[in-house]
């Protein structure tokens, strides 16, 4: 992928358009009838009726088809701390997305904030408007209290696409990477490079399907019985994980193991740590933009299965598979919790859309439209 030429044709762009998306209006305003019927009088009988009939709301106003992307700008992209401002294209691109694959309307809210306290008043307090929350690019372990607390307090879909997004695809492409590569998923040794909120949210959820041997590994080195230190987040993760009570490097964690996914960093994983895999490797390196070893460096060293997060290599692992079916599915089920089980259904789903894998497809394309029906259908 040239970057500096996307950079520029992005730079040029954005200052073309203004932004990525706006809002129009879908009653005709030509003449004072319309006003009467869709502003004042007219408008009043509609607040006197929702004022007394609040769970119809959705049905009457915006709120019934319309999600709010929430970020803090603490952790967006590869780029990491850079704020609301810097977080504001990405969020925009995110509700273009929505509306694009999924007919949801969406909306930006970038916060002047980075307190778990005042990221969940402020969004309880807009919550009246939207019909589900995508928090987007919050830097963990705060994420994970943020989405916690919200989900307790509001009666709509509160959902990190970070975490849950993320190990919904991730899923999906691992059951048939294992179908390539004539491995049981669920006996399968999988290892984690990254603990962060992609990594905890990837093992839960392979933990929920059903695979039973999964090592965790960040920055100080696997997540094992001799690690002190641990945030209560990692605490809970090793009670979960690492059955063979491992300890060490990643090198350790990878011998004899089927699968490795990275969510980490540039060069995190080595031809070295591949070659002590197990016979028929899967390695997904999903670090953006630079994955944590680059595809023809990963087959010289023996992967069999090999994806990344860019549109430039066959096996795109991208969220984009799955957050616009996933809020398209609640928005028209009604769904007030996404649960981790929906989201095994809707992995299974999506992974049925490639019948017949091959190492160079296991996931379907992000523009297949059967994709956006196939995972709101699990959604429910």
């Amino acid at each position: 992928m040239n970057t500096n030429r996307y950079a520029k044709k992005a730079l040029a762009q954005h200052k073309k358009l203004k932004g990525k998306i706006s809002i129009t209006p879908k009653a005709p305003v030509k003449n004072k009838e319309d006003l009467s019927i869709f502003y004042t009088p007219g408008v009043g009988a509609v607040s006197s009726y929702l004022a007394q009939n609040k769970g119809e709301v959705g049905r009457y106003t915006l709120k019934g088809n319309t999600v709010a992307v929430v970020s803090d700008g603490s952790a967006v992209l590869g780029l990491g701390n850079i704020g609301p401002e810097g977080a504001l294209p990405v969020m925009e691109g995110k509700c273009m997305l929505f509306k694009a694959l999924a007919g949801v309307d969406a909306f930006p809210i970038v916060l002047a904030t980075q307190s778990v306290d005042e990221i969940v008043d402020t969004v309880k307090h807009i919550a009246p408007v939207f019909g589900g929350i995508n928090l987007e690019d919050i830097a963990a372990p705060k994420c994970f209290e943020v989405e916690a607390r919200l989900q307790k307090v509001l009666d709509i879909p509160v959902f990190h696409d970070d975490q849950h997004g993320t190990a919904l695809v991730v899923l999906a492409g691992l059951i048939n990477a294992c179908t390539v590569a004539k491995h049981n998923l669920k006996q399968s040794r999988v290892v984690i490079n990254g603990a962060g909120a992609a990594g905890q949210a990837i093992a839960r959820l392979l933990l929920l399907f059903g695979v039973q041997d999964i090592v965790m590994v960040d920055s100080q080195g696997i997540i094992g019985p001799r690690r002190r230190g641990l945030d209560v987040f990692k605490k809970e993760l090793l009670r979960i994980t690492n059955p063979r009570k491992l300890d060490g490097d990643l090198m350790q964690a990878l011998q004899g193991a089927e699968i490795c996914i990275g969510v980490s960093k540039a060069g995190a994983i080595i031809p070295q740590h591949i070659q002590v895999m197990a016979p028929r490797p899967i390695v997904f390196a999903l670090a953006n933009p630079i994955p944590e070893i680059m595809p023809e460096e990963a087959k010289r060293a023996g992967v069999y299965v090999m994806a990344t997060g860019r549109s430039d290599f066959p096996n795109q692992i991208n969220n984009s598979l799955g957050f616009p079916g996933i809020f398209r599915g609640a928005l028209d089920h009604g769904v007030k919790h996404i649960t981790e089980s929906m989201l095994v259904a809707a992995a299974k789903n999506l992974a049925r859309l490639v019948p017949k894998p091959t190492i160079e497809q296991i996931i379907p394309d992000n523009f297949d439209p059967r994709v956006v029906k196939t995972v709101a259908k699990a959604i429910r």
